[in-house]
């Protein structure tokens, strides 16, 4: 790693992945590294953390966003309710927003409180703070295509400086309407880790990080993979490509956070 600033270390406690062909990191893991085949295709998951009517009537973004979640923090065996938060997204619920922007352009503009509730950036986080009864600190920002990479900068950052877990999670949608001809994102992705300060018992991959200069996005490695390159969270794959091949050898990655940074990453098993 020739970086910009002093290397850290983080660990990982738990995964998640979703979309639908890669419904759940246990099926993942594999179709990742080229041992399986792709899932068929399933419309969006149904997290069990919201109850049966939330459940039916949360939009897109906020049924992936509370299902990886839950997916990490169970994978990590922690407490949801003691841990702070990152949520990421590139464009946020960007159906709601094409279905308001067709509202106002009406002759009669009147829009539904529930959907201007759901369209805000954060409203998965706030989402998953209630469904989770979680009154840690949450943060919620948006970097374009450079988001997970910069969700991933907060988090440890976060979990640096507080010395203690904390849960990154993050999804995006397809494009619809008129705004499909202006934006490239398509299908449905969602992502998740559980980063801490120590090694835990659940700890199976050691993270060292820092900044370096601009570096081009890795590429993907698996068929899997580059069926989802065009939504706007796809930055985050090559990362889960290398923790679903992870072996006895470090792997390194550059994540770029824009024009002139990256996020430098060495991956390490536990041992």
């Amino acid at each position: 790693m020739s970086s910009l600033s002093a290397t850290r270390c983080a660990w990982i406690d738990g995964i998640a992945l979703w979309s639908p062909t890669l419904p759940g990191w246990e099926r993942a893991r594999p179709i990742l590294r080229g041992e399986a085949e792709p899932a068929a295709p399933l419309r969006r998951p149904a997290p069990e953390l919201l109850p049966a009517a939330e459940r039916r009537r949360a939009p897109d973004t906020v049924a992936l966003a509370i299902e990886v979640a839950a997916a990490a923090v169970a994978a990590a065996a922690l407490d949801p309710r003691e841990l702070a938060s990152v949520y990421v997204s590139a464009h946020g619920d960007l159906a709601i927003s094409d279905h308001m922007c067709a509202e106002l352009a009406g002759a009669a503009p009147m829009i539904s409180p529930t959907r201007f509730h759901n369209s805000v950036h954060n409203a998965p986080a706030g989402y998953w703070s209630i469904g989770s009864g979680c009154m840690r600190a949450s943060t919620a920002l948006s970097a374009y295509l450079a988001s997970f990479a910069a969700g991933l900068l907060e988090a440890l950052v976060q979990v640096t400086c507080d010395g203690a877990p904390l849960l990154l999670f993050g999804a995006d949608i397809a494009a619809v309407g008129p705004l499909a001809t202006v934006n490239r994102s398509r299908g449905l992705l969602a992502a998740a880790l559980v980063l801490g300060p120590q090694r835990r018992p659940q700890s199976s991959i050691a993270l060292d990080w820092s900044l370096g200069p601009a570096a081009a996005p890795p590429e993907l490695r698996t068929a899997a993979a580059r069926a989802l390159a065009d939504n706007a969270l796809a930055a985050a794959l090559p990362l889960y490509e290398a923790l679903a091949t992870l072996g006895a050898e470090p792997v390194e990655l550059r994540l770029p956070l824009g024009d002139s940074l990256c996020l430098e990453i060495r991956l390490r098993p536990a041992t």
